[in-house]
């Protein structure tokens, strides 16, 4: 005999059940739930302008090792060092590139430095030799020994109280000088040379001092007569140089131009100095620049 079933006996039955299936609701919708999207990441754009910056450095750094090419240098690095801070003040652009450029430029200014005092340093060895100055008088004067160099300090001439004549020939191991000429009160022949010229100043007058200067150094990239100095030394003591009164002389030399082996440049140049004692003045000759000085009469 079987027992009848109660109305709701199998609801009840699956009661012990419900709180599993409620259990495992919260898991359902967890699945089910979606997350907002995520910002996909931008790649950060390459940076142009450190880019060039960059190879602006390193090209100038080249060129800066370079003795012959170094003015290119030091065009090109203070160009790659101004892109170089531009390019690191770029919003959303990398930096590695404009640092490297900033350091590039910087350590390559540096050995441009280097490398320009050491040319200089060769230069004046070149340019100056042991620093003997030799004299030779005109050979009027100069007698059986017209054709021998004799050193200022044995003969007691070329010096401020015993003058060389003009026409003597100051040399040096690179540099040969002769005074051709002295032209005093030339203040007349100074004004017709420009007509931008000023005047002397009271008291003063224009001196014209026609000298040639030729390179006989054994330097294959020559050197320019700028190497070579001539100061007016006035009675009492005062030096004067050229530059001192800037004015353009009549058949200026030109001091510029580079000469090789046995080049000669010829010219004016002149000197404003104490009109009462003009004559009395001497002018003191440097055949390289830091040779010897030799003095020279003015008449």
């Amino acid at each position: 005999m079987t027992t009848p079933e109660l109305p709701g006996a199998s609801s009840q039955q699956s009661a012990p059940h419900q709180p599993h299936s409620n259990y495992a609701q919260p898991n359902q919708g967890a699945s089910s739930q979606v997350l907002p999207p995520q910002p996909a990441k931008t790649k950060k754009q390459r940076n142009v302008l450190g880019l060039i910056a960059l190879i602006t450095a390193i090209v100038g750094f080249i060129f800066a090792c370079i003795p012959g090419a170094l003015i290119v240098g030091w065009v090109l690095l203070p160009i790659a060092f101004i892109l170089a801070i531009v390019s690191l003040f770029i919003k959303g652009k990398p930096k590695g590139m404009g640092i490297a450029a900033l350091i590039v430029s910087i350590v390559g200014t540096i050995v441009g430095f280097v490398v320009f005092f050491s040319v200089v340093g060769s230069s004046f060895d070149n340019a100056f030799g042991s620093g003997d100055t030799k004299v030779v008088a005109p050979s009027g004067e100069a007698g059986s020994n017209a054709g021998t160099a004799e050193k200022n300090t044995e003969a007691k001439t070329g010096t401020r109280e015993n003058p060389s004549p003009i026409g003597s020939v100051v040399e040096s191991e690179d540099w040969r000088v002769v005074i051709n000429s002295v032209t005093l009160a030339a203040s007349s022949a100074v004004a017709a040379a420009n007509e931008f010229n000023d005047p002397p100043a009271e008291g003063s007058e224009y001196i014209l001092v026609n000298y040639s200067a030729t390179y006989v150094g054994d330097d294959s990239n020559g050197q320019m007569p700028a190497f070579v100095s001539l100061e007016y030394v006035t009675a009492d003591g005062r030096t004067i140089n050229s530059f001192d009164k800037t004015v353009i002389a009549p058949d200026a030399i030109n001091s510029s131009n580079t000469l090789y082996k046995d080049g000669t440049a010829t010219g004016n140049v002149a000197f404003e100095v104490p009109s009462a004692t003009a004559a009395q003045g001497v002018l003191a000759v440097r055949p390289g620049m830091l040779g010897d000085k030799a003095f020279v009469a003015v008449k």
